[in-house]
């Protein structure tokens, strides 16, 4: 195979992109053969934007079994993304699939377990891991430049979003619909950065999710939430969809040092001797390793959605291994329902997370959303 023939599932805002990205070659070895959406405006569109060539399906196991693609980009509603991805690996297809990896951990771990059965490339459109700004970050941790991490600090608030947003569609921010708010629609990038970067997950969390604050809506729209580390190191995540202006800022602070990113720019704070070497050292009333500041260049900014899909595609024809795979999709998604669970629950959730005990939870409140949606919602309409 030297060219990868490539199905979408969902002609919404983001399947459009990745047609684009696709028609517009900017993906090396993937030519688009079908899109597949129940809308008929849609797929009139795909027909005159895309070309009369195109195979067009009103269902996904249509296309699935039509011959016609060798892989598929899915970007149906969150609920839809594991069960669409299932029934992709049983049909002998290559999965790529928007974030997030789905609405509760116990769907996505089926849907992990299918890939790994069929053998097929499976990745997630974690387009942030792209970023120079980044992957340099978890360079300086894994090198050790800041000893061992103590603490870890994100604020991530630039997810405004008014309430003409949130009434633009009867699904949105509601549990039926979309299954969560800011946690699943706008923060699941930082989510996964947050774990990719320092390379571990906690080991217990305790959350406090405002549902609604300032809007009418019945998810999650502020979060803050605090974890513990194996090693002793502690984290704190904030995240808002109503909060003007916003910030984003990650700290990450270990024993020699500490990193900081805000404003797309990337400062090393760089001790001389690491903090446990100077307290065991030093004899005075006050003090402090001496430290340098230093500005690391990254590069200019990436993150497009197609640079994932590039790195998908050369996994299947190069077997090169994958910066966003799939699999890892469960993390980011683990944090979230943890910072859901604790909040409903009123206490302290451990990792591995209860899947079963939330699952319930997540179903309480769907039984009382005020959409018609059933629990599992279906659907390739837009997102």
């Amino acid at each position: 195979m030297d060219q990868v023939r490539i199905g979408i599932v969902g002609l919404g805002n983001m399947g459009t992109g990745h047609a684009r990205h696709l028609i517009q070659n900017k993906v090396s070895g993937a030519v688009l053969t079908a899109v597949c959406d129940q809308s008929p405006d849609r797929l009139e569109w795909a027909r005159q934007e895309l070309g009369n060539q195109l195979a067009v399906f009103t269902n996904v196991e249509d296309m699935y079994a039509s011959g016609a693609i060798d892989g598929v980009i899915i970007c149906t509603p969150h609920y839809a993304h594991p069960s669409e991805a299932i029934a992709a690996f049983g049909h002998g297809l290559h999965v790529l699939t928007e974030k997030p990896a789905g609405v509760y951990t116990k769907q996505v771990r089926d849907m992990n377990q299918a890939a790994k059965e069929s053998g097929k490339v499976f990745g997630i459109m974690y387009n942030q891991r792209t970023q120079p700004l980044y992957r340099k970050v978890k360079d300086l941790i894994a090198e050790g430049e800041i000893g061992e991490i103590r603490r870890t600090n994100w604020i991530i608030t630039l997810w405004y979003r008014a309430q003409s947003y949130y009434n633009s569609g009867g699904w949105r921010a509601t549990w039926a619909g979309e299954g969560g708010g800011v946690l699943i629609n706008q923060s699941p990038h930082q989510l996964d950065l947050w774990q990719w970067v320092v390379g571990m997950m906690p080991i217990r969390m305790r959350a406090f999710c405002s549902f609604g604050k300032y809007r009418t809506i019945e998810v999650e729209n502020e979060v803050t939430a605090y974890v513990e580390y194996p090693s002793g190191a502690t984290g704190v995540f904030i995240t808002s969809a109503c909060e003007t202006p916003g910030t984003n800022r990650l700290e990450i602070i270990g024993d020699r040092g500490k990193i900081v990113v805000e404003d797309d720019r990337l400062t090393l704070y760089r001790s001389r001797q690491s903090e446990t070497e100077f307290n065991a050292a030093f004899t005075g009333m006050f003090g402090q390793p001496e430290y340098w500041k230093i500005d690391i260049p990254v590069g200019e900014p990436r993150g497009e959605h197609y640079l994932i899909t590039q790195d998908w595609i050369n996994g299947i024809l190069q077997g090169t291994p994958l910066l966003s795979p799939g699999e890892e999709g469960i993390h980011g998604l683990s944090l979230s329902n943890a910072m859901l669970m604790s909040t409903w629950t009123d206490d302290w959730v451990d990792f591995p997370l209860d899947e079963d005990r939330f699952y319930e939870l997540l179903q309480e409140q769907i039984r009382n959303s005020k959409t018609a949606r059933t629990e599992e919602p279906a659907g390739t309409g837009p997102m």
